[in-house]
């Protein structure tokens, strides 16, 4: 059987949503949420590795609160402000301020791969936690228990092969009998070289120039998962 390996952002849900929805509700929650839970240790341990990162000591919150903000703005993939922004996320997911919009193909294709037996993994920049909460809380309904693993950048970055080999070790299966789905050729490319196959996700709302011949790089490039066979 096949594990689909599956990136988020532009392969299962909208660009927009991640850049119109979860950053700017990350960016405007930021500085209630720090002074609101500021002192406790899962949100203490990253505002000080931000400190210790801008400033080698402590500095104020507002400072640590501002430079989080700009990171944002910058689309920086830090560790700390992806567990921070995680867990402002899940604080909207809980009180209903918006769900998760998935493309409409996404669902059905995967409710359908795993009914016969297909596993199911996630990797993506995104932290794993804020990976189950997008996916907890989709327009779809909750559809973690389909999925046997959540991987994120503490594997590796997405652009190094290493990565993936550590992925395919992690889900004790051979590279080969892995398909990861994404819409960054480059990412792909770093899989391909780890020996797994390969799926470039070409969605026309994201990508409204149709990455065709050499822009696809050699990978077999879909518009759709209803497009993807095992």
């Amino acid at each position: 059987m096949t594990t689909f390996l599956t990136d988020i952002e532009g392969t299962t849900s909208s660009i927009s949503f991640v850049k119109d929805v979860l950053y700017p509700y990350a960016r405007a929650a930021l500085p209630d949420f720090v002074h609101a839970h500021g002192q406790q240790p899962e949100v203490r341990r990253w505002l000080d590795q931000v400190a210790i990162e801008i400033s080698a000591g402590a500095c104020q919150d507002a400072v640590i609160v501002e430079t989080l903000q700009g990171w944002i703005d910058a689309d920086r993939k830090h560790t700390a402000l992806k567990a921070l922004q995680g867990m402002v996320w899940q604080a909207g997911y809980r009180d209903g301020d918006f769900t998760a919009p998935l493309y409409p193909d996404v669902a059905p294709a995967l409710r359908a791969w795993h009914a016969v037996g297909h596993r199911l993994a996630v990797y993506s920049s995104g932290s794993v936690p804020a990976q189950k909460l997008l996916f907890a809380h989709t327009d779809a309904g909750d559809l973690v228990p389909l999925f046997s693993g959540f991987f994120d950048t503490e594997v590796g970055g997405k652009r190094e092969a290493g990565s993936y080999r550590r992925i395919a070790a992690q889900l004790a299966q051979p590279a080969a009998e892995i398909l990861f789905l994404s819409d960054v050729v480059a990412e792909l490319d770093a899989a391909r070289d780890a020996g797994l196959r390969t799926v470039l996700l070409d969605r026309r709302e994201d990508y409204p120039q149709p990455r065709l011949g050499e822009a696809a790089g050699g990978h077999l490039r879909v518009e759709s998962f209803a497009d993807i066979t095992p």
